[in-house]
């Protein structure tokens, strides 16, 4: 690793939340330590069904440091028709298991959804072909009907967060992703109105709703539409290479490290087959977590009805040899986050 990318790697954990709580800060601390020498493990559950982590255990004998959840089916578009989120319940279960907890928002639009079956239908209504909400009129006047809705949805989304927060659990927050894509309407017109709504959930959530868990996590995968050093904590990239393909995405890592010249953690926030450690610590690309995608990314069903490793994206083998890996980090490996050293009390002789 050249000069140049080991002092990227020194990062100091401060957080951007104006008054982060203890548990984020000590969970802070844990990822600076940790950054460019070990990388922790991470698995994505699935919406409907959630088979990942235990076919993870069969088959490695350990669980995943970082479970993924998602915020999809606490969209209030979503539950006018029926949903009913549970991932907060499942987190906290992760948490108080051990486990790091990162969240996503598949936000389904406020309104305005298609709902054209099959490509179109409601319960794909984060994609922009499945919507005709406008984010960039909804954000020229905040007093339109479409900004209270954005407003109604955040409020409900902090609800949530907030019952984590009550838990103490710091969560690795991660919305508004893959925007520079375009796939999903928040990124449907372009960076400007995208950084104006990250913004506005950043302002919403840290001030008016005063949740100091947040680790926030940015996704965005194209420089002009990262935020700003003030409202990101950690970089996010998505990477689904093709099938069995074990990279080390050095590429993509240098590429987001050129997304700022502040040193940020970089995470490869979503995959679909495994990174391969040995090329990670031969090319430099030391990225914090992984979070595997859910599915068949890790898993398929039997015809008896039984869930399984599944190898269209990565081979047992591999899974096996990630998860037993020096270099990775398992829930089992993970110390007691409520207790980690801060860096004050190193400086003032304190143990965790």
């Amino acid at each position: 690793m050249n000069e140049h990318l080991q002092g990227r790697l020194n990062v100091e954990p401060t957080l951007v939340s104006p008054r982060a709580s203890e548990n984020a800060r000590r969970l802070m601390a844990y990822l600076c330590d940790l950054y460019g020498r070990r990388m922790l493990t991470g698995q994505q559950y699935g919406i409907d069904e959630t088979p990942e982590m235990d076919v993870i255990f069969r088959a490695t004998g350990k669980y995943p440091a970082v479970g993924g959840f998602d915020f999809m089916n606490d969209s209030p578009s979503r539950i006018e028709r029926g949903t009913v989120g549970t991932d907060t319940v499942r987190a906290i279960d992760w948490w108080r298991q051990g486990g790091i907890v990162t969240f996503c928002w598949h936000w389904n639009a406020p309104a305005d959804l298609i709902d054209e079956p099959p490509d179109r239908g409601w319960h794909r209504g984060f994609y922009t072909e499945a919507t005709t909400f406008d984010i960039e009129a909804a954000l020229r006047d905040d007093s339109s009907e479409a900004f209270g809705l954005l407003m109604r949805d955040i409020d409900a989304i902090a609800a949530r967060l907030k019952q984590l927060r009550d838990e103490g659990i710091p969560v690795l927050w991660r919305p508004l992703h893959e925007a520079s894509g375009g796939w999903f309407w928040w990124g449907a017109k372009g960076p400007e109105p995208c950084i104006k709504l990250w913004r506005i959930l950043f302002d919403q959530l840290t001030r008016k709703h005063a949740l100091d868990n947040l680790i926030w996590v940015w996704n965005g995968q194209h420089k002009d539409w990262y935020p700003g050093d003030a409202f990101v904590d950690i970089i996010g990239e998505d990477i689904y290479p093709p099938e069995r393909t074990y990279v080390s995405h050095i590429d993509r890592f240098k590429q987001a490290l050129g997304y700022t010249a502040k040193n940020k953690i970089i995470a490869l926030t979503e995959n679909g087959p495994l990174p391969d450690p040995d090329r990670m610590i031969a090319d430099g690309a030391p990225w914090a977590w992984n979070c595997t995608w859910y599915g068949s990314f890790v898993c398929e069903k039997r015809e008896d009805g039984a869930w399984v490793v599944g190898e269209q994206y990565t081979e047992r083998w591999m899974l096996k040899r990630f998860y037993d890996h020096p270099f990775t980090v398992t829930r089992d490996e993970l110390p007691d986050l409520t207790r980690y050293p801060l860096p004050e009390e190193r400086e003032n002789g304190e143990k965790a």
